[in-house]
């Protein structure tokens, strides 16, 4: 009888083995690493988009958030499927470099030069360059990402057009944090300083205080998200078929009505600009 039970025993598991393995390796196959910037995550869009991918494509999507430089580290070393970042000067190296396949337009929104509400520096207007030039002439604190960023990419593209550069400079007044949206608009709040933000970011951001929108809308001030594919010749392991099928939702009809319909307060935070081929 106990010969019986141990062969059935054995028969059992080996079905298990057989109905289950399959399930669990097609679970893997669908389950990425995407590394994006900071202000995907903290404006909340992640939250909001992830799950629709998954009930949509079976994809599961775990987020690494850094600054765009390092998102596309963590790209360029094989430890991310795909990169969803915001500094298409830095995405098109990463693609000349041979990291990535293609780099594919998915949205955009804009950056805003957040200040006092008394605005100390009169940085107020419609040029944000002008406005930097105010903040750099009067000394009010600013705080800067100083993370590789695209937001801080942005920022220090502003000061060299205007022909300032604060950050080699070693100014008191320029907060370097080296910190993710979130914790530096914290930290500007805590400081009653001017900062550089995406727009996304800013309207999630609770923890307000004083600070306010000093200057939005100026054509320089356009922030466009890019998603690219780790190359898996580079790296046989990355699961570019997942990726690939991730990407083709987020450009897709289905994709940018979702990204358009994420809103707060009834504000649209991202634009859908996927040029469909």
């Amino acid at each position: 009888m106990n010969r019986i039970f141990r062969l059935l025993a054995v028969t059992v598991s080996a079905v298990a083995l057989v109905v289950f393995a399959p399930t669990s390796s097609l679970a893997q196959d669908n389950a990425i690493t995407v590394a994006s910037t900071t202000s995907t995550e903290q404006s909340g869009l992640f939250g909001y988009l992830l799950p629709q991918v998954q009930k949509a494509t079976g994809i599961t999507v775990k987020v690494v958030a850094l600054g765009t430089g390092q998102a596309l580290d963590v790209g360029r070393r094989g430890d991310a499927d795909v990169v969803f970042v915001h500094d298409q000067v830095a995405e098109e190296k990463f693609i000349a470099e041979g990291a990535g396949v293609e780099r594919i337009a998915v949205m955009y929104n804009d950056f805003v030069l957040i200040g006092p509400g008394d605005d100390p520096a009169k940085a107020a207007g419609k040029d944000v360059v002008a406005g930097l030039k105010a903040v750099y002439a009067s000394k009010a604190p600013f705080v800067s990402r100083g993370d590789k960023s695209g937001t801080h990419a942005a920022e220090l593209r502003y000061w060299k057009t205007g022909s300032l550069d604060p950050a080699t400079e070693k100014q008191s007044w320029y907060r370097d944090t080296g910190s993710g949206m979130g914790s530096a608009l914290n930290t500007a709040a805590a400081m009653n300083a001017y900062i550089l933000a995406d727009r996304g970011t800013w309207l999630s951001f609770k923890n307000r205080q004083n600070l306010k929108i000093i200057i939005g809308g100026d054509s320089k001030l356009f922030n466009q998200y890019g998603v690219i594919l780790v190359d898996p010749k580079k790296h046989a392991h990355i699961k570019a078929e997942a990726g690939q099928k991730f990407i083709n939702w987020l450009v897709s009809a289905e994709g940018q009505a979702t990204i358009a319909g994420y809103k707060i307060g009834g504000e649209q935070l991202f634009f859908p600009n996927a040029v469909k081929k």
